[in-house]
């Protein structure tokens, strides 16, 4: 499985190699396959995990409250953009009241003390709000791409009611397929909520479509579509310097939350994936303890985008002071030019 790998770096070779004499197993040890959940040590590095969801948990809440009003705003004002931005803000709102149900999770050696219908709606909001998340990044560089390349012809599909719809699609699609996984899949064991080790086979299988689904497609997505726009800004004569400027803050603020958010999970989730289908008994269920920690990060880490999403706001409107004011109750009264500005662009 090493040499299979090792195209993809010596950090995932090493994750597959065996473990150093000091530290196997000696003859009359028991197989780690034969043990509840492989035998993964959960409290190894849970202070770390819990407080990476405890850090975003608090500035999500900050970022979201300084922005969610603002966006408000905009969307009243007939703003395009500020549409997707309501639906990132109100499906991040959603998600982080939430995390203190996975921090006790994890703070108790991932045994779920709650009722099973309390994990499977847990579970449900923490996925849902991940690929909504995905899809709402995805669309919001597709309308940049219309506005930049295709702006007259475009107008009709880049109207409030047109990014609100298809904001609500993107919703009730990633909903239905989670409803759809959820009645399928079977009770937890061993007071678990969606965590299983090692994989079980129907799981690995479904990873796969989750991986090119939801992280390899929409990449694809954004990096053509930004591609584009730079070309398309670039080139452009009768765009300004700020507003070229802003095209490009939001354009590496979208790909980079992407990249620093769900590029980690993904990529270990296809690890751990492949590894269920090359190992097998003992071998998989020692990389399982060893793969154990980092991808509990990376999926606490992808958590991070309810906090930076509203980031977004901040990188596009030259409005964000007197906005931020307005929130706190200092507004002036007579506003400058530069203050009234929208999310246009």
């Amino acid at each position: 499985p090493c040499a299979f790998l090792l195209s993809h770096g010596t950090l995932i070779c090493s994750l597959f190699a065996a473990p150093p004499p000091s530290t196997m197993l000696n003859a009359s040890a028991p197989c780690a396959s034969n043990a509840s959940r492989c035998g993964v040590d959960f409290q190894v590095g849970q202070e770390l995990v819990v407080s990476l969801y405890g850090v975003v948990f608090l500035l999500g809440l900050a970022t979201n409250a300084l922005t969610l009003w603002p966006i408000m705003q905009q969307v009243r004002l007939g703003n395009v953009l500020a549409v997707y931005l309501l639906g990132l803000a109100a499906s991040d709102v959603l998600y982080l009241f939430t995390l203190p149900l996975w921090m006790l999770y994890v703070w108790r050696g991932h045994r779920w003390t709650l009722s099973s219908l309390a994990c499977h709606v847990a579970g449900f909001i923490f996925y849902s709000n991940m690929y909504v998340s995905v899809l709402l990044l995805c669309l919001i560089s597709l309308e940049r791409y219309l506005a930049v390349a295709h702006p007259l012809r475009s107008l009709g599909l880049r109207s409030r009611r047109s990014a609100a719809t298809a904001s609500a699609l993107v919703a009730m699609l990633v909903f239905t397929f989670h409803v759809g996984i959820a009645l399928r899949s079977p009770e937890p064991a061993n007071a678990s909520c969606y965590d299983s080790y090692p994989l079980q086979p129907g799981v690995a299988r479904f990873n796969y479509f989750r991986v090119a689904a939801g992280f390899m497609l929409p990449l694809l997505v954004l990096a053509v579509s930004y591609l584009k726009i730079f070309q398309g800004v670039r080139a452009s004569s009768t765009l300004l310097g700020w507003q070229k400027a802003k095209v490009k803050r939001l354009s590496l603020g979208v790909i980079g939350i992407f990249l620093l958010c769900f590029a980690p999970y993904h990529l270990l989730l296809l690890v751990r994936t492949v590894a269920s289908a090359v190992l097998d008994g003992c071998s998989l269920c020692s990389f399982e303890q060893r793969l154990h920690l980092p991808f509990s990060l990376a999926l606490a880490l992808s958590s991070l985008n309810s906090a930076l999403d509203p980031v977004l706001y901040a990188l596009v409107s030259d409005s964000i002071k007197g906005d931020l004011r307005k929130v706190f109750g200092y507004v002036a009264r007579t506003p400058s030019p530069g203050t009234i500005t929208s999310l246009a662009l």
